[in-house]
């Protein structure tokens, strides 16, 4: 297994997609942190703001462990938001953490 780099980019106003599939993608999410497979994973804000509220976000970035880079894809091509329609294209890359080290 690696790591792989998930970038997603959401249709425009997305916001009211996002809620509606928000908790069936947080529950894969989970699932993956609870195999230890997990490095970060969370959404891009449209506005230079944590909480951006109306603005919504822009996508999302997930960095996670998987088989390989056709396993990572099948799982992004799964996700909630990229099913229910938030999600307009995403890219799928191998990854490699350096920093920092743990």
């Amino acid at each position: 297994p690696m790591l792989y780099a998930i970038v997603t980019e959401d249709v425009d106003q997305s916001l009211p997609l996002r809620l509606a599939n928000r908790e069936a993608h947080l529950a894969r999410l989970r699932e993956l942190d609870s195999q230890g497979c997990l490095v970060l994973a969370g959404p891009m804000p449209a506005i230079d703001s944590e909480n951006p509220g109306e603005a919504g976000f822009t996508g999302s970035l997930i960095v996670a462990e998987f088989e390989s880079l056709a396993a990572a894809k099948s799982w992004a091509d799964a996700d909630p938001y990229t099913l229910g329609g938030v999600t307009k294209k995403y890219s799928v890359k191998p990854y490699k953490k350096v920093l920092p080290t743990e």
